[in-house]
Parts: structure tokens; sequence; C-alpha cells
């Protein structure tokens, strides 16, 4: 099974994975520089790097890299560690860099007016690829979004069940009215992605999701969604909004720990502040 191979195919299915290659060598070791493991997110690995206790811990190693997605080394001396002495290997140190393999990041984005086409420019050059949705033809176009990997001129409704996000995606939402915005949310929460934006004030947040939690949607659903959508860098213009929605997407895709002061206020149970 090539290696390579089962990479390109992890990523094309939205998963992630991490991949250990032995980059320096001395003395005598159970493998050979360069040898590779991938371990997916389900725990199965492909390759070896020499299989024996370095191997498992390697293995712990890899799964943390893909909960972190940051790279790290390991250095195993296999003379002083009893732990290494399998009986295979005649003794000496490997080096091992583990990496993350990451599915690309993708956007769904329901909305194609002002704030959406910078959007979809900002979050294309910080490199997501954008799903651009709308229900008129005339936003939803190709030449109006040249940018974007994708763009479906369609009825939300139509559109929503022809996609599937995976546990990688982003979601954001910037339809031109409180209706469109509630029947995408009532979707996206219900969806396995990473993120789920909002364009909107509070009093509006506060308002869709008291009506979706009257329909039976569990409360617990809106606690990862960004809304209002984006950081609070006081944008007014669309271009300026597109930067604040792009900075909290990488921000989010970094794993950059944040308090969100929209989600923890609307559940305090403070009063409404006036629309931002």
């Amino acid at each position: 099974m090539d290696i390579y191979e089962e990479i390109v195919k992890l990523r094309a299915e939205g998963r992630r994975g991490a991949v250990a290659t032995i980059v320096n060598v001395r003395g005598s070791i159970p493998s050979f520089r360069s040898a590779k493991m991938l371990v997916r997110d389900d725990g199965t690995i492909v390759g070896t790097i020499g299989g024996g206790c370095v191997e498992a811990e390697v293995w712990q190693a890899a799964r943390e890299v893909m909960e972190r997605e940051q790279p790290r080394t390991l250095t195993f001396d296999l003379n002083q560690d009893p732990r290494y002495d399998t009986g295979l290997v005649c003794g000496g140190t490997l080096e091992i860099f583990i990496e993350p393999v990451q599915p690309p990041a993708v956007l769904y984005m329901f909305g194609a007016g002002h704030v959406a086409l910078q959007v979809c420019r900002a979050a294309t050059n910080a490199g997501f690829e954008v799903t651009v949705v709308d229900d008129r033809e005339a936003f939803a176009s190709r030449e109006r979004f040249p940018e974007a990997k994708a763009v479906m001129a369609a009825d939300f409704d139509e559109a929503m069940t022809g996609l599937a996000p995976a546990q990688a995606s982003y979601i954001v939402i910037l339809t031109r009215g409180h209706h469109d915005d509630m029947r995408v949310l009532r979707w996206a929460v219900q969806t396995p992605a990473r993120y789920i934006g909002m364009i909107g004030s509070r009093r509006k947040t506060i308002k869709i999701f008291e009506e979706l939690k009257k329909e039976g949607i569990a409360a617990s659903l809106f606690d990862r969604v960004h809304a209002p959508v984006g950081l609070d860098i006081g944008a007014v213009t669309p271009e300026e909004i597109a930067v604040s929605i792009t900075a909290e997407l990488i921000a989010e895709r970094r794993g950059v720990e944040r308090e969100l002061p929209h989600m923890s206020w609307f559940h305090s149970g403070r009063g409404v502040k006036s629309a931002t």
C-alpha cells in the first residue's frame, strides 16, 4: 500500500493523520533513514518505522500531533533505554519527525452579497477552499466569484441537501435575511463542521437561537456558533468585516485559544445589547 496515495485519499475524505519519518540515524536500528509511517485519525497505520516499543511510542505521539496540528521531533537512544531492547537491535539512536496531515480547509459560505464577496477573496488568499451558495443567480455566479472553488445558485434547502461538511469544514452564514439565516443555521449546527459563524447583531442571534430551541434543537449545539461572526476589531466596511471574519477562521484553523464573549454572554442570561 503506497503511503503517499493513502495521504491523498485521507485528505480527499476530509480526514486527519500524521506522518512519522526517520530523519537521522546513528548506529544500528531496526529500520532505515527516511522510513515512514502514516497514522490515520482512526488509529490505523500504513508503513512502518521498525516496530516494537519505538513504533508504539511514535503512534501515541502521532495522535497528539493530529490533535494539536503541530509537528514534533522524537529522539530515541536504543543503547541507554532498556524499554527499546527487544533483541531486534544492536543499539543506536534515531530521530523521528512527525508532521500532521490536514485536510483542505473547506469553507461553505451562504450568501453572496458585498460582505461575502470580500470574504471569499480574503479567505481564498488565506488558503481556504470556498464554496459559495446563494439563491440569486445574479449574485451567485462564477463571474462574480472567480476565486471560489464552487458556486451554487440554488434554493438554500436544495443546496444543503447536496452538501456534506466534514469535521474539518467551516460554515459562514451571510444571507440577506433573518429567515434564511435561521434555515441555514438549523442545518449547520447538526453537521460535524469544525466552525460555524453567522453575521448579525446579538439581538438577532438570540432570537434565532431561541426559535430553533423551541423546535427541539438542543441548546448545546449552539456552543460552537460564532455569532456575531468575526473578531471584534471595530470593522465597518465589507472589506474590514471580511478581514475580521477571515481572521477568526484562521484562529480556529491554527487552534488559537480565545474567549468567545458572544457565546458566554448568551448563556449568562444577561440583557440583550444593542445591535452591532
